[in-house]
């Protein structure tokens, strides 16, 4: 397994971290595109596999943006897993603290998540409600343009230390982490049993059954042909000729510049 230097920068707080009095653990991602989806896989199996105590909450943030501001807010320390495209080997970790992970979480952007997620980052340090700590366990990924394909090898066997990297985390901040003793419920699983991981990789249809490019219903389809009013007023159908127009003088009511 890669491992990559740590980042680390001061906290825009100031002063020394304390004892975190609350702990948000986070995942972002979409599980929808193959490697995309390694925060939420993480998320997912620590909760799974583990107890913890109950000043920390994990947090499925799929692709969320904006919205998470309020887990931000809330968390002493912030624990984020991410899909991140530092330009390194597939599988490749690489932890950033506070204030460095800003600058990666909008280093080489994958997604509209990340573009997200800085924002939200820029918004807690405004509002003055920026964690103590902050720690991004990112992983480099394999593949992203797969829709509905689930994590490449070499990711998923990344995850496991990913998880380790985090529990070890969590517990020098205070949050107990266990093996978990009491069967989750359904409602209280982060992840649908539907899309959990092991459902979600056994019960992907054919590729002569599901797109992977994307959903077929929202692909773009053709464009129209272009239709020209000339003067005297006359939509040309497409294929009929009709008198040549200048440049300049489309008159479809909008201007258009080139």
């Amino acid at each position: 397994m890669h491992f990559y230097p740590n980042e680390t920068a001061g906290n825009p707080g100031g002063g020394t971290p304390t004892q975190p009095q609350t702990i948000v653990v986070l995942g972002i991602g979409n599980l929808l595109w193959a490697d995309e989806g390694f925060g939420v896989r993480c998320i997912e199996a620590l909760q799974r596999r583990y107890e913890f105590a109950e000043h920390v909450s994990l947090i499925d943030g799929g692709t969320q943006g904006l919205y998470l501001i309020q887990h931000v807010q809330a968390a002493d320390a912030l624990l984020i897993f991410d899909a991140i495209d530092y330009g390194l080997v597939p599988g490749t970790l690489k932890q950033v603290r506070d204030d460095a992970v800003p600058r990666f979480m909008g280093a080489k952007k994958m997604s509209l998540h990340q573009t997200g997620f800085q924002e939200v980052l820029s918004l807690a340090t405004f509002t003055g409600k920026y964690p103590q700590q902050v720690l991004l366990i990112g992983c480099q990924p394999q593949e992203l343009d797969d829709y509905g394909g689930s994590l490449r090898p070499v990711v998923k066997a990344a995850m496991e230390d990913a998880l380790a990297l985090g529990v070890e985390q969590i517990a020098r901040w205070g949050g107990e982490p266990a093996p978990r003793r009491t069967p989750l419920s359904e409602r209280e699983a982060v992840t649908m049993d539907e899309l959990a991981l092991a459902a979600y990789e056994t019960q992907r249809p054919a590729p002569d059954a599901a797109c992977r490019l994307g959903d077929e219903r929202f692909l773009r389809s053709p464009p129209a042909p272009l239709r020209v009013t000339p003067p005297g007023g006359r939509h040309q159908p497409s294929g009929e000729a009709g008198p040549a127009v200048p440049p300049g003088e489309i008159t479809s009511g909008h201007s258009v510049g080139f």
